[in-house]
This record gives structure tokens, C-alpha cells and sequence, in this order.
């Protein structure tokens, strides 16, 4: 009979917590990834080292790129 007061009432403060929940969840996802994969991404100096450490190339080529990415 009265579907105002139920959500209107009691309810309400419920319905705020989620949306702001929601908001807040939609922030962090956006703008959270960025920030986490550019604090974990490894230099190109540390890639090129483990690539060497595990015999992807040779000393030669580990050299070579070294070089360039001192410039």
C-alpha cells in the first residue's frame, strides 16, 4: 500500500550505501590499474638483464641494446 515509505524509509540509507559504494568501486577500478601496473612494470634496463640471465640473447645483443638505452 504505501511502497514510498518502505523504500523511501528504512531502506533508503541502504540504497546510498550502495550507490556510493558503487561510485567509489568504479573509481578505483579506473584509475587503481594505472597506477599498480606502472608501479610493478620493470624497466626496460631490468627486462633486458633477465632476458640475458636467461639465455634469450647473447652478450653481444645485451650489449648492443644496453647501448641504446643508455642514449
Amino acid at each position: 500500500m504505501n511502497e514510498g515509505h518502505w523504500f523511501g524509509g528504512g531502506f533508503m540509507w541502504l540504497f546510498w550505501i550502495l550507490l556510493i559504494m558503487v561510485i567509489l568501486w568504479i573509481a578505483i577500478a579506473a584509475t587503481g590499474n594505472s597506477s599498480a601496473t606502472s608501479s610493478k612494470s620493470a624497466s626496460a634496463l631490468e627486462i633486458l638483464k633477465e632476458r640475458y640471465a636467461r639465455g634469450e640473447i647473447d652478450l653481444e645483443e645485451y650489449e648492443n641494446k644496453k647501448k641504446h638505452l643508455a642514449d
